[in-house]
């Protein structure tokens, strides 16, 4: 029983052992370019290691295209985005948690099928409305759609609506308002669920290429994504300087996912339960 224990585990180690490298080459091959030299990247047979290390590349982007104006864009944008749908969908999510009004269950339900409406399809209304508004071209145009996000709401609202009564109940009798109840008990409650909703909106402001591009049209107010992007028809054939360009946007995600990984695992799995 033990030995098929033992052959068991080994077999699962194996497995992930094979598709963690498998996962990784691509991640590899990314740094293995950004480090080689122009004539290095055409090579055959693959030079999986570059013979000579070059940092042409990352001198290239950061002198020759506004990349450090963009990295800033993109953080600001990111950061402010991301705080702003926690903040409006943890009030919203309390609302339909603790609330009890006329038409409730129909309201969110109805909340919820937005959720199949691709970005694609609102885009356009979006883009007419911010117009209206002159706040295309601007950062508050980019940050402004964060303020709706149906997904964030559904996922704080399922943890909220285990959060006992008692505690309100307790805290209305001490002569509480709802401001102070939220703050004081709701949001410390509701860290986890929180931290995970960081992570995954971080990710996805971060990586937003779709939105940003139909709104600016300045080149200092771009963001990495779509500075990438041009970057790819620029300098198509410089793949080291396209490497280079990709891990470095890649390392703030690395960064945000490192400190909150044991909130953001324990928020999965709360999830997953429910």
């Amino acid at each position: 029983m033990n030995k098929k224990i033992k052959l068991r585990s080994l077999s699962i180690v194996i497995f992930l052992l094979f598709f963690t490298t498998i996962s990784l080459i691509p991640f590899f091959w990314m740094i293995s370019t950004s480090l080689k030299n122009s004539g290095a990247l055409m090579a055959i047979p693959i030079e999986w290691i570059p013979k000579e290390v070059s940092y042409d590349a990352y001198i290239k982007i950061f002198t020759k295209i506004p990349f450090l104006q963009s990295l800033a864009n993109s953080v600001l944008i990111t950061l402010f985005s991301t705080m702003i749908t926690l903040t409006s969908a943890s009030m919203a999510a309390f609302i339909f948690a603790k609330f009890d009004f006329k038409y409730k269950k129909i309201l969110f339900t109805l909340f919820l099928a937005s959720l199949m409406i691709p970005i694609q399809v609102t885009g356009i209304p979006m883009f007419i409305i911010l117009t209206k508004f002159q706040l295309t071209n601007t950062y508050l145009g980019v940050i402004a759609p964060s303020i709706f996000n149906v997904f964030a709401v559904f996922l704080l609202k399922q943890h909220m609506t285990n959060i006992p009564n008692a505690y309100i109940e307790a805290a209305v009798l001490d002569g509480a308002g709802f401001v102070k109840i939220f703050l004081k008990i709701v949001v410390p409650m509701s860290i986890i669920p929180l931290t995970t909703l960081f992570v995954i909106n971080f990710m996805n402001y971060w990586n937003d290429y779709f939105w940003p591009l139909i709104i600016l049209t300045d080149p200092n107010k771009m963001t990495l994504p779509v500075i990438l992007s041009k970057m790819n028809s620029q300098y198509a054939t410089e793949y080291n300087t396209l490497m280079a360009g990709a891990l470095i946007s890649l390392l703030p995600i690395l960064v945000v996912y490192a400190f909150a990984q044991k909130y953001f695992i324990s928020g999965i799995q709360e999830g997953g339960i429910k």
